[in-house]
């Protein structure tokens, strides 16, 4: 037989055949490709990290769908973005995603991820807290977390992480403290939490990792004290701890580690004297910073020996001695910072610091140098960004060759002594940002060159003797926000160009100058300006209304200038101000009602100019202590404290209407003649009148009051008796204003050692213990008061007459009462008169009725007061003859009033 020969159809050509075979080719593989795909998920290990991975991703948010678009199930997981997987089993070891712009949460479910070694999530946007499950993770070697914003706690459960080798947590918002757990983790290399809100102790748990090569805890509110055994760290490298809050001092064996490079404790609350031998056993030291902290003593000569040092700071502390002349053998330093220390020598230590090819930032002060400015601090480093020496007492000129630092960043030399002028070329130091020269004796102008400093944005040369004009092309400083020039000689006017530019001022003062002239309009443009001081300049014109554009005004100050007009009403827009002050000028007008609705309004000075009409009560107007409105005569009611006289209103009735007639030109006279018929009358009246008992006037006169007080109740009432609150002194006394539970009171004070003062005191009871009506001084019951302790101290406390006597309102500097109030004063006196004359049981004659006399409460009521030379009147023996009791003597000011006199006993 033949053998069976296999043949293909008739019908299939080889073409055909071509693509049979490529289909079945492409099968084949496409099922051996989804065996393996489906084998690796089935095993149960890559499929908990199949499942964890996209749990994790579906609660991160991406920037954009490039970032995680590999993460689906067209390709292996161990091929997504950011992962990696081991040979063997394909688990998951390295989960990579820094720097990809990713918010959201990490899930908890990473710590299904069981062989993963490294955690690589740094530079995003991560919030929430750190899941604790990342305690499941034993072969976890490094967790970079840095640069997110978590929060919460570091969890507790690290600690079972037994290979962690690398710690990354740093610049995030985690808080609270260390786990003690930590302390446990023998193989951790790098540990760096710097930047967070950490607290409580720090050394006390890491001091046993002695495997340590990085510290890193910078920014944070760590405890505690630095032991000793941290000397066992012996590969540590770096130790950056600045800005906690340590205490103690620094141990000698931290200056032992060889190995050592970076050593940075700055503003660590840290004390004490640095070891004389600090710069012998650390010879790679090339940081060494501990500005801000409180040790004391000398600066070790050894720290000469690291000359490969790059970044000293020893600055804000308080070390003393002669400064080292060393530093310029160090010809890679970088940073020095001796400043805010009590150094003293010579200001030639800059000679020796030319020698420092690379340095950047130079800070000499403040310290106690001497000396003058010298020349070659203009051969310094041209790398010079910031060049500090302020507070050392240097004299001398600015060196016309500064300007050779052509990449100064901030110069700062104020408060010195300097002399001379500014150099006129300072406009090449194109790169400044910050220029402080004042409190100096710089004269001349400034120059002109200074528009040139497009980077300039704090120009500060107030306290000099600056004189001219202020350059107009300052405009041209396109940064330019705080602008100081106060306290010196400028004059001439405000150019409009100055706010024409593209300067942006926060804060302009100008203040103490001889500047004159209106403000120019164009100050309205200044629309981020949040301080105006004009003060004691010779301004004038009226306030511009578009200063109420500068709407983010919070300070504004125009004291003592020759401001006219009234306060703008545009001004009630300016809602965001805190302090006012406008007084000292000549403006006018009603105070503005929307001051009181100024929400943070705490200081309003108006005085002294010439406003007019009722002062609110309400917001900062009811705090005496925030509103100042003396010196302007015109205005009426507001808080009592104030002492302001009562609004009278424009309707008037009963005898006030009656009293003022159609002919205001007749009521003068009137009142005249009126005082005269009431005299006249008075001495009829007594020639007919029988002796009898009257009842007492009504109105607002009180009863006999009881009330007890002591010596020291009144030595707390007048705050010692002080000088503030002397009201007036007379011949047997003083008297002082006081609070007398929680009353505003007049404390009259006999001064003993006169030897009719005791006599006077008697007398004056006894005649006021007679009189009681509202418009004479109050009832006493009894005014003497024994106090062995103090050799028999007398006093009497009457109610205090806020608006003083008619005599200030007359001829002192109030002189704006009203015909009204005139003629209201003159008819209460009248109606004293009247009951003394008439109605008292004995008659009495006050013998001293004058305008210092009469007192006026806080109502614009008048009150008869002082009776020192007021006599009783008795039944004549004979026709002809008339018997008194004399009262002599006076007391000062006194202020009695509606509620009598307070009797004093101990």
């Amino acid at each position: 037989m033949k053998p069976i020969q296999n043949k293909s159809p008739s019908f299939i050509s080889p073409l055909c055949n071509k693509r049979a075979f490529l289909l079945i080719f492409l099968f084949i593989m496409q099922n051996i490709t989804l065996s393996l795909a489906l084998r690796s998920i089935d095993h149960p290990g890559n499929a908990t990290d199949h499942a964890a991975l996209l749990v994790i991703k579906s609660q991160l948010k991406v920037p954009s769908n490039w970032v995680l678009s590999s993460w689906n199930d067209s390709i292996h997981h161990c091929s997504w973005e950011g992962v990696k997987c081991e040979r063997k089993h394909k688990r998951v070891t390295v989960l990579d995603l820094s720097s990809r712009g990713l918010a959201g949460t990490i899930s908890p479910f990473i710590g299904n991820l069981s062989f993963l070694k490294i955690i690589n999530l740094y530079n995003n946007s991560l919030f929430g807290e750190i899941p604790s499950q990342l305690g499941h993770l034993i072969r976890l070697n490094e967790l970079r977390l840095y640069n997110n914003t978590l929060v919460g706690e570091i969890p507790a459960n690290l600690s079972r992480c037994v290979n962690l080798r690398v710690f990354f947590l740093a610049n995030n918002k985690l808080e609270g403290k260390l786990p003690t757990g930590l302390g446990a983790l023998s193989k951790l290399i790098h540990f760096r939490v710097h930047m967070n809100n950490l607290t409580g102790p720090l050394f006390d748990i890491i001091q046993n990792l002695t495997s340590l090569v990085t510290i890193a805890v910078v920014e944070n509110s760590f405890t505690g004290t630095i032991p000793n055994s941290i000397g066992r760290m012996h590969n540590l490298t770096l130790i950056a701890a600045g800005v906690n809050e340590f205490s103690g001092t620094l141990p000698t064996s931290l200056f032992n580690i060889s190995s050592l490079e970076v050593l940075d404790f700055m503003y660590s609350q840290l004390h004490g004297e640095l070891p004389a031998d600090v710069g012998v056993n650390i010879p790679r030291l090339t940081w060494f910073n501990l500005d801000g902290n409180n040790f004391t003593g000398l600066i070790p000569i050894t720290i000469q020996n690291r000359t490969a040092l790059e970044y000293i700071g020893l600055g804000s502390n308080n070390f003393i001695g002669n400064v080292p002349f060393y530093f310029g053998n160090f010809h890679k330093l970088n940073y020095l910072d001796l400043g805010g220390n009590f150094l003293e020598g010579d200001i030639n230590l800059i000679d020796t610091l030319v020698n420092c090819s690379q340095l950047c930032d130079l800070t000499l002060g403040p310290n106690h140098f001497s000396g003058i400015l010298p020349k070659s601090v203009a051969n310094l480093s041209t790398s010079l960004e910031m060049l500090i020496i302020p507070n050392t007492l240097i004299s001398g000129k600015i060196p016309e060759g500064i300007t050779n630092l052509n990449n100064l960043e901030l110069l700062d030399i104020y408060n010195n002594k300097l002399t001379g002028s500014i150099p006129q070329d300072f406009g090449k130091l194109y790169k400044l940002e910050k220029l402080y020269l004042e409190s100096n004796n710089l004269k001349g102008k400034i120059p002109n060159s200074m528009a040139n400093l497009s980077y300039l944005s704090e120009l500060h040369l107030e306290n000099n003797i600056l004189e001219g004009s202020i350059p107009p092309n300052l405009r041209n400083c396109q940064s330019l926000l705080y602008l100081n020039l106060a306290h010196n000689e400028l004059n001439g006017t405000l150019d409009t160009e100055l706010f024409a530019g593209s300067a942006s001022f926060i804060q302009l003062r100008l203040s103490y100058n001889r500047l004159e002239g209106s403000l120019p309009l164009e100050m309205s443009k200044q629309s981020n300006l949040q301080m105006l001081r004009l003060d004691n300049n010779k301004f004038s014109g009226v306030i511009p209304d578009s200063l109420s554009d500068c709407s983010d005004l919070q300070y504004l100050n125009m004291h003592g200038n020759s401001f006219q007009g009234n306060i703008p009403s545009s001004f009630a827009s300016l809602a965001s101000l805190q302090e006012i002050d406008f007084s000292r000028n000549n403006l006018s007008g009603p105070i503005p009602a929307f001051f009181s609705k100024f929400p943070i309004l705490y200081y309003l000075n108006l005085s002294y100019n010439d406003f007019e009409g009722s002062v609110p009560t309400n917001s900062v107007f009811a705090n005496a202590s925030a509103v100042f409105v003396a010196g302007n005569n015109r205005l009426c009611g507001g808080i009592k404290q104030l002492h302001l006289p009562k609004c009278i209103e424009k309707k008037s009735s009963g005898k006030k209407k009656r009293i003022i007639s159609h002919a205001l030109k007749l009521i003068i006279p009137i009142v005249g003649a009126l005082f005269g018929m009431v005299a006249i009358a008075s001495g009829l009246y007594l020639a007919c009148l029988k002796k009898k008992k009257s009842p007492l006037s009504s109105g607002s006169m009180m009863g006999i009051v009881t009330m007890k007080v002591s010596y020291d109740m009144l030595l707390k009432a007048t705050s010692g008796f002080s000088s503030e609150n002397l009201l007036g002194m007379g011949s047997f006394g003083s008297v002082f204003k006081g609070i007398l539970d929680g009353k505003l009171v007049a404390v009259k004070v006999l001064n003993l050692q006169h030897r009719s003062a005791s006599k006077s005191f008697m007398a004056e009871c006894n005649t006021l213990r007679n009189v009681r009506h509202r418009n004479l001084v109050g009832v006493i019951t009894a005014c003497s008061s024994i106090d062995f302790q103090r050799n028999d101290f007398k006093a009497l406390v009457y109610e205090f007459m806020p608006n003083g006597s008619l005599d200030r309102w007359l001829h002192g500097f109030e002189r704006n009462m009203s015909l009204a109030q005139m003629v209201d004063v003159a008819i209460d006196a009248a109606h004293a008169l009247i009951y003394l004359h008439h109605e008292c049981e004995t008659p009495i004659v006050h013998c001293d009725l004058k305008p210092s006399n009469i007192l006026l409460d806080s109502d614009m009521v008048a009150h008869v007061g002082d009776f020192g030379l007021a006599r009783f009147l008795t039944q004549p023996r004979h026709p002809n003859q008339s018997s008194t009791i004399g009262i002599k003597g006076t007391i000062g000011y006194a202020a009695p009033g509606k509620n009598s006199v307070i009797p004093i006993y101990n």
